[in-house]
């Protein structure tokens, strides 16, 4: 268990920890010699079952509150120190309205410096007290009467039975979620190189594991652990932990860093939380400033309201923080506010995505992703959060969500579809979304053949700009593979040539419309990259130009050909082979651009007719036009169909 002490400058909570544990926490020449403390303080005590108590002694006075915040992260129980002279005071109060923000509980109450207080005094602070605590979390804390600067002080000792009592049978948390350790102390020992220090907040570690550091993301080695002051082979969530690690120097590392388990480690800077706003706050209104402690961590950041009325003193609400630099927490994760000016703490609360989106914040789909996400962080079913994810969600998303481990995650029962997203993720979708995608491509091939009859179908990029507009993301790459794949396998669709269409529409040819195109064919693949003209193929066959014509352009909806401009039809073999070049071109050039003149030089072709070229890569899709080049769009592929693998790429000619 990790004790956590609170209250106003001077009100003895250094002096109590030492005459607890025996251990002085100032350990700054500064902080001998104003006799305050400046830093965070850190004491332990053994406890009859071999398990260790630890303390963090936090300063008080009103310039350190961000110290404060920092040490308060990870408690399980708040010690909340008031000096019996003073009474309550304003860190008191703020200290206590922290730990509150901070899901901290658990307390006790040590009123202190009472040999210094007559009977009424003490009283009379009780009584302050117990105003001050009434509707807290600490309403019911014991308050113990104490003077630890007397030696056997008998106050001293009951709050240490007392302490002691419940860390014996305190609750472990759980310790199967990602390892993530948030640092608030960094240094070095002669020897032994780089150690940092904080609480475990998940997972757990054991020496010789490897973890990365969240600036960097550098991988580093665990050479040895300290847990609760003790050596140790194995860090779990809950403890305070040393630990000694390779491969990274100390001014690499800050307080406010974490070393955590790679996949917890995901920056952003953009979460929406559950925000409390505290009863002597002011409003909050639209894009207010204000400074945020997260983890060990301090930032700047502007607060979007989720709704259009400012944030009432008291009131709870959903809002985004737009965060100055990035951040690496998982939902669930405190935090604490502060105004702009950073005097005084106006709020707090939960993190519940820290993956917010910047657009469309406030819609209701997104509320509702919100609720289901917040659902499912309290134990709901995993199958509505992914439900609510119109487009899927990643398995390694859903378990940073979770802050597990993917093969943690209890999918099984929750009835999902997961789809190959590379070869260590799936994407999930639950059952329903996965057939409403396939009635949408469905409906959209319908809706193309009403509109075209005469055209065989349409290619794979563009019937997935048809059907499912605005998801062309890579991530869904992998869905739309297995939704085209799942769809010929069933024979819900077809696929002629570079052309996808449902099953029994076709264009069909007359025979003598089949005779003439057995002899045209032949003639415009032997062309090669300079294939003969309408006007070439009409005299050479011996019929009018307007029926050559025609007939190509029937051939080219089939995808046997491609209409590059009016009256010249490149063989689909041929367009393959210059888009493999293209594609190779693009590979080898800086920031993919290919430029005209590099595409005439390596097809042998006049500059017209390069450009000829490439304007129809850019009018079907699969290149657009940046300023003088040209440049493969992100979902370029040509094409994906038996053809394709008739002709595949790579046999190309080489640049």
């Amino acid at each position: 268990m990790i004790i956590g002490t609170a209250g106003h400058i001077d009100h003895g909570k250094t002096t109590l920890v030492r005459a607890l544990t025996g251990v002085d926490t100032d350990r700054l020449k500064e902080e001998k010699a104003r006799g305050i403390s400046i830093e965070l303080g850190y004491a332990y005590a053994p406890l009859a079952s071999g398990e260790v108590l630890g303390f963090i002694d936090v300063p008080g006075h009103e310039k350190f509150v961000h110290t404060m915040a920092a040490g308060a992260v990870g408690v399980d129980h708040a010690l909340l120190v008031v000096a019996a002279d003073d009474g309550v005071m304003p860190q008191t109060r703020e200290h206590l309205a922290i730990l509150g923000l901070l899901g901290v509980r658990e307390g006790t109450v040590a009123l202190t410096k009472v040999d210094r207080s007559d009977t009424t005094r003490v009283a009379e602070v009780r009584a302050e007290l117990a105003a001050l605590l009434a509707g807290t979390p600490l309403a019911a804390a014991p308050v113990f009467e104490t003077s630890a600067t007397a030696d056997g002080d008998p106050g001293v000792a009951a709050l240490r039975a007392h302490l002691w009592a419940l860390a014996e049978h305190h609750a472990q948390r759980r310790q199967d979620g990602l390892f993530r350790l948030a640092v608030d102390r960094v240094f070095t020992l002669a020897g032994q190189g780089t150690v940092v220090t904080g609480t475990v907040f998940g997972g757990q570690l054991a020496v010789g594991d490897t973890v990365a550091h969240s600036a960097s993301g550098q991988k580093v080695r665990v050479r040895s652990i300290h847990a609760q002051n003790r050596a140790a082979d194995r860090g779990v969530a809950g403890q305070r932990c040393a630990l000694n690690l390779a491969g990274i120097e100390r001014e690499a590392i800050a307080r406010g860093d974490w070393i955590a388990d790679p996949r917890a480690l995901q920056a952003s800077n953009r979460m929406d939380v559950r925000l409390q706003l505290l009863p002597d706050a002011p409003a909050l209104a639209q894009w207010a400033p204000v400074h945020v402690h997260v983890g060990t961590s301090h930032q700047t950041a502007h607060v979007a309201l989720l709704d259009d009325a400012a944030l009432a003193p008291g009131r709870e609400a959903r809002v985004q923080l737009v965060l100055a630099q990035p951040v690496f927490v998982l939902p669930g994760d405190r935090f604490i506010l502060r105004n702009a000016q950073a005097s005084r703490t106006i709020g707090g609360g939960a993190v519940i995505d820290p993956f917010a989106p910047e657009r469309k914040r406030r819609s209701p789909e997104r509320l509702a992703y919100l609720d289901a996400l917040e659902a499912a962080l309290a134990g709901g079913p995993l199958g509505d959060l992914v439900a609510q994810s119109p487009t899927g969600l990643l398995r390694s998303r859903l378990a940073l969500l979770m802050g597990r481990p993917p093969e943690g995650l209890a999918l099984a029962e929750a009835g999902l579809v997961q789809l190959p997203s590379g070869p260590e993720d799936a994407l999930l979708l639950t059952e329903a979304v996965w057939q409403r995608w396939r009635e949408q491509v469905l409906a959209a091939l319908a809706r193309f053949h009403e509109r075209t009859p005469d055209e065989p179908g349409v290619n794979a990029a563009r019937l997935r700009r048809m059907a499912l507009p605005g998801q062309a993301q890579p991530q869904h790459d992998a869905l739309w593979r297995a939704l085209l794949e799942a769809l010929l396998r069933d024979g819900a669709i077809a696929s002629s040539g570079a052309w996808l269409h449902l099953p029994g529409h076709e264009v069909r040819l007359s025979e003598g419309e089949r005779a003439l195109a057995e002899r045209l064919l032949p003639w415009v693949e032997e062309g090669g990259f300079d294939p003969p003209w309408v006007r070439d193929l009409a005299g050479r066959a011996g019929v009018a130009e307007e029926v050559v014509r025609q007939l190509l352009r029937t051939l080219a909806r089939q995808g046997q050909l491609f209409q590059v401009v009016k009256d010249l039809f490149y063989a689909a073999s041929q367009v393959q082979l210059l888009s493999g070049l293209l594609a190779l071109l693009a590979a080898r050039s800086l920031g993919g651009l290919v430029e005209a003149r590099v595409f005439r030089d390596h097809t042998g072709l006049g500059r017209k007719r390069a450009i000829q070229v490439l304007e129809f890569f850019d009018r079907v899709g699969y290149t657009r036009r940046v300023q003088d080049a040209h440049v493969l769009r992100a979902e370029a592929g040509w094409p994906q169909s038996e053809l394709a693998k008739q002709a595949p790429l790579q046999s190309a000619p080489s640049p």
